[in-house]
């Protein structure tokens, strides 16, 4: 696993206070279809995702769509499907009490591959909170998730 080519961006958002965020992002040498086509592979996340226990999908992957995530550490919650734009992007929200955390998954098309940028945001009154408690963690396994990802894409 080549984590060199992971670039990976924390910060605080500057609109607000209680909006916390942090990215990564890689090249994928892999058409944009293949890697959408992972992502819309719900409950395969686990095998290019080293922080997911399991996850699936309450039907289709589409906007709208409700699933669940269980991290390794942690509990297991209901994963809402925002926004689903194929080939493009998708946006997924986890509520938290007194605040929210945003997953926004987005490819561009990059000479004959793919870059995948992967987003977490913390918004609410308890953001910075809930950001040093969730969020140091998934800083940490974000590179490696986007490794896996770029690994499970380059081998179809």
């Amino acid at each position: 696993m080549n984590t060199a080519s992971i670039n990976s961006t924390y910060s605080s958002t500057q609109e607000s206070r209680s909006t916390m965020q942090f990215e990564a992002n890689t090249t994928i040498n892999a058409p944009i279809a293949t890697v959408f086509a992972l992502y819309a592979d719900v409950g395969n996340w686990p095998s290019w995702d080293p922080d997911l226990k399991a996850s699936s999908l309450k039907g289709a992957f589409v906007s709208g769509a409700v699933g669940e995530v269980k991290p390794h550490s942690g509990p297991k919650s209901e994963l809402k499907f925002v926004e689903v734009i194929q080939d493009k992007s998708v946006r997924m929200e986890c509520k938290l009490p007194l605040g929210m955390m945003h997953f926004d998954y987005e490819l561009q098309a990059q000479g004959n591959g793919t870059m995948a940028t992967h987003r977490t945001t913390f918004s609410g009154l308890l953001a910075p909170i809930w950001s040093r408690l969730i969020g140091s963690g998934m800083k940490k396994t974000l590179p490696a998730a986007l490794a896996g990802l770029k690994k499970a894409a380059e081998s179809k």
